[in-house]
């Protein structure tokens, strides 16, 4: 990132400042990539209050720790994506203690590789509860707090792009012609009822059900950038998705080429997007370059 930010934001090398720290919230925090996130932008920014959430409490509360011992002051707030109790619990804290939120990352994830044993059916239904349905849940909890000069991040992936190409011309159609979240949400959920039954392939659907999750996140990226840019309300907000690369973390078996630090620094790019950024609303990064695919 970080030569600048938004303007409601400070960051090192960022001269704008506030009298009030802005606020800061990722998801899935406690290791990996969203760790790494947490780090980067208590390293960058001078007036912000940067929250891990991690739905285990203690896995949570010793990630806080670890970065103390580096000199950074993240704060824990308890957070199960998949919980719309923990969801609503999260929205009504960030409202009463600081009446809004100027930075959300959206990075809780899960991957089933191939050799997984559990059935296709099951494996997609899992997967689109975190990585798509929780994402959703999360969003329209939370975009109504983000202040003017606000960024979202959507963490999505390349395995995304690929899983669309491998679609149908008619399910790609569906994909582009997409309008609304319930469309977009229709077609995740078609997906794991066809995926139930065995007959995903015969409707158009690739084998690819982290790609197609992740595409849905695209998608969804895409409708809900739209919407906002027509919202007076929030001006100069972006949304954007990106891919934070192949990382060596649990979801790769620690396989990955990139160190999580080094898989933070596209999404922390796309969070600290600075003013006059706004033909990237509702797009895609990779690498921190943008990805065209249709």
């Amino acid at each position: 990132m970080f030569p600048t930010g938004p303007s409601n934001l400070h960051s090192k090398s960022n001269e704008v400042d506030l009298e009030c720290p802005n606020q800061i919230k990722v998801t899935g925090a406690n290791k990996g990539i969203g760790f790494a996130i947490v780090r980067a932008l208590c390293k960058q920014l001078d007036n912000g209050i940067v929250y891990l959430t991690a739905r285990n409490e203690e896995r949570g509360r010793e990630a806080v720790a670890r970065l103390n011992q580096e000199g950074l002051q993240p704060k824990f707030h308890q957070l199960d994506v998949t919980d719309r109790a923990s969801v609503s619990q999260l929205r009504d804290f960030l409202h009463k203690t600081h009446g809004g939120l100027d930075i959300l990352v959206n990075n809780a994830g899960v991957y089933h590789d191939e050799e997984s044993s559990l059935p296709l059916g099951e494996k997609a239904s899992v997967t689109m509860a975190i990585n798509f349905d929780a994402a959703l849940d999360i969003s329209r909890a939370l975009i109504p707090l983000i202040r003017a000069h606000g960024r979202i991040v959507n963490v999505s992936s390349l395995i995304g792009v690929w899983a669309f190409q491998k679609m149908t011309k008619e399910l790609q159609g569906r994909f582009q012609g997409a309008k609304t979240e319930q469309e977009v949400e229709q077609l995740m959920h078609e997906f794991v009822t066809l995926a139930k039954a065995g007959s995903h392939a015969r409707e158009g659907w690739p084998e690819m059900v982290y790609g197609i999750s992740k595409m849905g996140v695209i998608a969804l990226t895409r409708i809900q950038a739209d919407d906002i840019a027509k919202d007076k309300t929030k001006g100069d907000v972006l949304l954007t998705c990106c891919c934070p690369g192949y990382v060596a973390t649990d979801m790769t078996n620690c396989q990955g080429q990139k160190t999580i630090d080094e898989g933070a620094v596209t999404p922390v790019y796309c969070a600290l997007l600075p003013p006059g950024s706004s033909q990237f609303n509702g797009k895609m990064f990779s690498e921190k370059k943008l990805v065209e695919f249709w």
